[in-house]
């Protein structure tokens, strides 16, 4: 995989990735370019197949996975997600830092590869506040809340590996969160 070196982005959901991403892209939208992972779960309300996912079957994706297409892929909560080698080339191919939204099990799959990004974890200042972020989204059921919160404690501990990430990011406060992403990624 040829052009700049890719950025990856991880962290528990609710921790503020996707804000930070949404913003990077909107600022920077010719320098940086998202990969859409691939996934088995339905679309949430407002969800573009192709722009936030592209949304396929399990056997499709397991075909695609079989056949090596994925740089990584894991399974949370039912459902598969991955990064499919055609993603990353599509935003290479614009000539674009291509950034990943990837979760702890693929940041230690990635490490296996060729691929070499910039490792950037984004973390909440403490599971309570993360609880709260993803109760006012109100988009999990009590049960998918109560999974999400045991992933977010698995994933912070994690995180804690020695050389794992090139940079920890705490979100306690969004436009100082932005600017520690901007500063590493415009270097």
């Amino acid at each position: 995989m040829q052009g700049p070196r890719p950025v990856v982005l991880s962290g528990p959901s609710g921790a503020g990735k996707s804000t930070l991403l949404k913003k990077l892209l909107k600022d920077y939208e010719n320098i940086f370019g998202f990969s859409v992972s691939h996934t088995t779960r339905q679309p949430r309300p407002g969800e573009v197949n192709g722009k936030d996912y592209h949304f396929v079957s399990r056997e499709e994706m397991q075909k695609e996975i079989d056949a090596g297409e994925f740089i990584e892929h894991a399974e949370f909560s039912g459902n598969m997600y991955g990064t499919s080698k055609g993603a990353v080339q599509a935003v290479q191919a614009q000539n674009q830092i291509c950034v990943l939204d990837i979760d702890i099990q693929g940041v230690k799959n990635i490490k296996k590869t060729e691929l070499n990004p910039i490792y950037i974890s984004v973390q909440p200042p403490s599971i309570a506040i993360l609880e709260k972020r993803l109760r006012d989204r109100k988009t999990e059921t009590e049960e998918s809340l109560q999974k999400r919160l045991t992933a977010a404690r698995v994933d912070l501990e994690l995180s804690k590996e020695p050389g794992l990430f090139d940079l920890v990011i705490i979100n306690d406060d969004l436009e100082k969160a932005y600017s520690e992403l901007k500063e590493v990624l415009l270097e």
